[in-house]
């Protein structure tokens, strides 16, 4: 099977790699590409540990070919933080004590950065629905929630 050549952005970097054709995106973002962030436990997009987003939509890793990203751009946990310095949802993940084992943080981190982009005042209603689709076994889910309500919070205030 001939390999394809992608060109897409990931995480603001113009980027390239070859692939087969029938390759997820997540074996590309953690075996070509180094980004182990994005996180397999299930392979069938029912735990959402390898959520990324997609042109701005999340989407599950597992589930998508790579040679979909060709001409589009695509956001993973490692574009969350800038440089050194934490995005707010991660350092509140930190202070909340929102993770445990880390399975499905990047994955929650990456749903929850999504859902504040589109919506900085969500209800707790909201929030729940919102990373339905990301499994933790861990923390049940109150301390996650919590710090994506801070976050929310800090960012309507710094609006004003």
């Amino acid at each position: 099977m001939a390999k394809m050549h992608i060109s897409t952005t990931i995480n603001g970097e113009p980027t390239e790699f070859l692939c087969d054709p029938n390759q997820s995106m997540l074996d590309v973002l953690r075996d070509n590409l180094g980004l182990t962030g994005s996180k397999e436990g299930c392979g069938s997009g029912d735990c959402g540990a390898c959520s990324i987003t997609l042109d701005g939509r999340l989407v599950c890793a597992c589930l998508m070919l790579a040679p979909e990203a060709e001409g589009k751009k695509i956001g993973t946990v490692e574009g969350i933080a800038n440089g050194d310095q934490l995005h707010p949802l991660q350092k509140k993940f930190v202070e909340f004590a929102a993770l445990q084992c880390g399975i499905c943080t990047p994955g929650v981190l990456v749903a929850a950065k999504a859902l504040l982009e589109k919506n900085n005042n969500p209800t707790e209603t909201e929030v729940r629905f919102w990373l339905a689709g990301n499994l933790c076994r861990c923390t049940g889910y109150d301390k996650i929630i919590r710090a994506v309500m801070d976050v929310a919070a800090d960012m309507r205030g710094a609006a004003r």
